[in-house]
């Protein structure tokens, strides 16, 4: 993606405007969550509140700013094979498709209010063959590092490998998920908060952030040597 079609990194009026909206809905919407529902008020549960809306606030901002450039059709064709690997291959890593669990399989749920917004609503379907997380945040992260994924390979000026550091933004915080699904506890809100225990959400937040920022960038060799160097003073 050329740099000038990724749109100006400084926000303008507008896009400030719209950005306090949406905070603001995004406010409202977890304080209604904490009215009718009786999940802990600690620090810890505000914070994976906060998580999901932060995926979405960046995949949001890719989905405004950044546009992939024009390409062949046989191109575009690739970029979009390699792409969509590469997000069934997040959505397996991050434990929202998985192999069946056979006889333990429970079938189809939809999971509410006993979530955070971002987690919930979130469908659910554990089955012989195949096991489904549909988490929002999730797979709206993962379509949005496709998208970038899938851009970048459009742009030979690009490095296609920065893409794989995506790869280790779902791997932190899969294991509660997972965990969550096999075990049949994933309609307990309180269970969510005591199985993402340390910074696991958290640290991967912070590498899709990292990951959408240099999809975005795309820095070349000669960008990486002058951050070194002023790295280095």
């Amino acid at each position: 993606m050329s740099r000038l079609a990724r749109g100006m990194i400084r926000p303008s009026k507008r896009t400030l405007l719209w950005g306090a909206l949406i905070v603001n809905a995004e406010l409202l919407i977890t304080l209604a969550y904490y009215a009718v529902t009786s999940v802990p008020g600690t620090l810890r549960y505000a914070l994976l509140t906060l998580y999901p809306w932060v995926w979405l606030n960046a995949s949001l901002w890719v989905y405004v700013r950044v546009r992939a450039p024009d390409a062949p059709t046989h191109r575009r064709v690739l970029a979009g094979t390699l792409a969509g690997g590469y997000f069934l291959l997040l959505c397996y890593v991050g434990g929202v498709l998985l192999p069946g669990i056979g006889d333990r399989a429970t079938g189809l749920r939809l999971v509410g209010l006993t979530l955070p917004p971002g987690f919930a609503p979130a469908l659910l379907y554990s089955g012989q063959a195949v096991v489904l997380n549909l988490i929002p945040f999730k797979l709206v992260g993962y379509l949005t590092l496709a998208y970038l994924i899938y851009g970048t390979v459009l742009d030979v000026s690009g490095s296609a490998v920065a893409g794989v550091v995506g790869l280790f933004s779902c791997v932190s915080c899969s294991l509660p998920i997972i965990a969550a699904i096999v075990s049949g506890i994933a309609g307990s809100g309180t269970a969510i908060a005591t199985a993402a225990t340390g910074q696991s959400y958290g640290l991967s937040t912070v590498v899709f952030l990292f990951t959408v920022a240099v999809l975005v960038w795309q820095p070349d060799w000669s960008d990486l040597a002058r951050l070194r160097a002023l790295a280095q003073g």
